[in-house]
């Protein structure tokens, strides 16, 4: 195998491909990137045997053929080469060598055929989203997805296909978020399907998309969902789970709202917090008609107090938060203005941004 190209052309492609890699495996050849180089380019596959992402470049190839090498090393190398610079990789016997200027490596490699491939099976609803819109339904729930839980589904996100829309949510059982875009299907589906996709699909998904204007086509089988951009194709197994019922968590009848500046908001919050106690990071709001007092406090009996001005349509209402839960919401919220639902001081909250329902935020409260 031997191919010249730009270093700058291959090198998202290595990053992206190298991010799925595990840095310890059980498999030797899982540490590796399998790169594939025929009469149509070169195709690089990394894989932790849950998330699969192939990148295609295209590249005239002097002698095609297929090798693994290990995958950190080679972006390393990479990445550490000038700007601008071409650079040579050939494979001699079972060695590999980048050339590029005075510069010259050797790596091991092991065989192709030991490389493992995600198995994607039937593929039953293909969804196009814009790209935008699928990088607003990530980022916009992404915050809320749990870390380690014992409860595993929650350690993911949840992708829900209707007719008209591509909905996505989050939680980790003390918040939830949830956002939802319109979408098209290429066939029509009797129900709405639902796919928990792990936390590491989700994070590499995100690393996949740019701010090109184009559309992001959507496979989802029975027990893998892949997604299509461009050059990049990225497969991932789904967790096997029951989603929570986020249907029953939405309250549906706050008779309270309170309406404010987001900016506003979120820096009396900021600062509120630096006096919050380290490990539960409460704070009590105090809402009354026209402001909002936020109070926190700690062991060492420190105390912060800040008064925001704001809208309120119901009696004075005393209610405690995880401070942290009010910030990661107000962080993603586009919306200069933030409406804030609740029906008393033991009822989760309801968050959204005051001119959109595409994306709403449910905080459970706490006692302080």
């Amino acid at each position: 195998m031997k191919f010249t190209i730009a270093r700058d052309r291959l090198l998202k492609a290595l990053q992206l491909a190298t991010g799925v890699v595990e840095r310890r495996q059980t498999l030797p050849v899982l540490a590796n990137l399998l790169i594939k180089a025929n009469e149509t380019g070169v195709a690089l596959t990394g894989t932790d045997l849950e998330v699969e992402i192939v990148a295609h470049t295209d590249v005239d190839v002097e002698q095609p053929g297929e090798i693994t090498i290990p995958a950190r090393k080679l972006a390393d190398i990479w990445r550490a080469l000038p700007e601008g610079s071409d650079v040579t990789l050939s494979v001699e016997g079972d060695r590999a060598t980048v050339r590029s200027g005075r510069s010259r490596f050797t790596l091991a490699t092991l065989p192709a055929v030991d490389f493992p491939k995600i198995e994607g099976g039937e593929t039953d609803v293909v969804v196009s989203v814009a790209q935008a819109d699928l990088r607003m339904l990530i980022d916009g729930v992404g915050f809320a997805m749990a870390q380690q839980d014992v409860r595993y589904f929650l350690n993911g996100m949840l992708f829900e296909v209707t007719e008209d829309h591509l909905r996505t949510v989050a939680t980790d059982g003390h918040r939830l978020a949830l956002s939802t875009k319109g979408c098209s299907l290429e066939s029509p589906i009797a129900e709405r399907r639902q796919a928990i996709v792990p936390r590491k699909a989700v994070l590499e998904l995100g690393r996949l998309l740019d701010e090109e204007d184009e559309d992001i086509r959507i496979q989802l089988g029975t027990n893998h969902l892949r997604v299509s951009k461009g050059a990049y194709t990225l497969t991932t197994k789904l967790v096997d789970g029951q989603f929570p019922d986020y249907d029953k968590v939405v309250p549906k009848d706050a008779s309270r709202t309170l309406v404010g500046d987001r900016d506003t908001l979120r820096q009396g919050f900021q600062r509120a917090s630096i006096l919050s106690n380290e490990k539960y990071r409460g704070v009590r709001l105090t809402i009354a008609s026209e402001q909002l007092t936020i109070q926190a406090n700690n062991p060492e009996q420190e105390e912060a107090e800040e008064i925001v001005p704001v809208e309120f349509n119901g009696n004075e209402l005393e209610i405690g938060f995880n401070v942290s839960y009010l910030l990661d919401v107000l962080g993603v919220i586009a919306d200069d203005q933030v409406k804030l639902s609740l029906s008393d001081a033991n009822s989760s909250a309801l968050l959204e941004a005051s001119g959109s329902d595409d994306a709403v935020y449910v905080v459970m409260p706490m006692r302080l």
